[in-house]
């Protein structure tokens, strides 16, 4: 699952709109919705205030190798 459908996905699970969890995680409603757009270039500290309301945050995980030259 990607960051962006993560992000939706909980915010859907817990009725949120994007304005109330931008509000709620101190983040700027341009910042979330660049977020579940999928962005590419992403300030770290904003992403881990979102995923923070969720009870997660970000980190390393292992690379599927295969998709690299895709």
């Amino acid at each position: 699952m990607t960051l962006r459908d993560f992000v939706k996905e909980k915010r859907n699970s817990v009725q949120l709109t994007q304005v109330e969890l931008a509000a709620k995680a101190g983040v700027g409603l341009r910042f979330l919705r660049d977020l579940e757009q999928g962005k590419k270039t992403l300030r770290i500290d904003k992403v881990n205030q979102v995923l923070q309301m969720f009870g997660h945050e970000v980190g390393a995980v292992p690379m599927d190798r295969s998709k690299l030259f895709e």
